[in-house]
């Protein structure tokens, strides 16, 4: 039995549909309940519901062998797995963005709002920029308007809320999209069945490219 992580959400629901059409199904999956877990024993597939940030938690741990989880989750708590498959879903981008009138004084040291921390430490330190980051967990885009920041990295989709809020993207720090991630000693012990899946779903999105 394989057992999947799959991220809650729409972006879960999308996932769960290209396992679906890679010949992976489990029909009880799309019933309306509360359930967490999804059982197909024919396709040997055991699927579960967790939330986005935790999936590459529950596969580094092992409880769960593969799972799917954003770049910005990987590139932020670097979890000891391997990533196998970009499926091309879930597509954003991590940016820096600020005031219209933002001007970057390089003799200041910059104050960056963030829930990605470590991404916008490795970002700035590749470019020399004397930073201090400003950890916060929501609501990001008003700290630069309240003057606790000069910029915010953070992930940008649409950049809806960033122009209702009168912010502008800087940079694009690094691209974003949904990954297939195993655990490493299941890769070893279930390597048959892993790299099945990963060849059929990979089929599936090259088809769809």
């Amino acid at each position: 039995m394989l057992n999947i992580a799959l991220p809650k959400g729409r972006l879960g629901e999308k996932v769960y549909a290209m396992f679906e059409e890679a010949g992976f199904p489990c029909p009880s999956i799309r019933e309306n309940n509360r359930k967490l877990i999804f059982e197909n024993e024919e396709c040997g597939v055991r699927y579960f519901w967790v939330k986005p940030s935790d999936v590459a938690i529950y596969v580094e741990r092992g409880a769960a062998d593969v799972g799917v989880a954003g770049k910005d989750i990987l590139l932020e708590y670097e979890p000891d797995v391997y990533e196998l498959l970009d499926l091309g879903i879930g597509k954003c981008r991590m940016a820096v963005a600020a005031k219209k009138d933002f001007r970057d004084d390089a003799g200041q040291t910059l104050r960056v709002a963030t829930k990605f921390s470590r991404i916008a430490e490795n970002y700035y330190l590749s470019r020399g920029r004397d930073i201090d980051i400003i950890h916060l967990n929501g609501s990001i885009e008003i700290a630069p308007i309240l003057g606790l920041s000069d910029v915010i990295v953070d992930i940008v989709e649409t950049g809806t809320t960033l122009k209702e809020n009168d912010l502008v993207v800087y940079d694009t720090v690094v691209p974003i999209s949904a990954r297939l991630i195993a655990n490493k000693a299941s890769y070893k012990f279930k390597s048959d069945a892993i790299d099945r899946l990963v060849a059929e779903i990979g089929k599936s999105t090259e088809e769809k490219q």
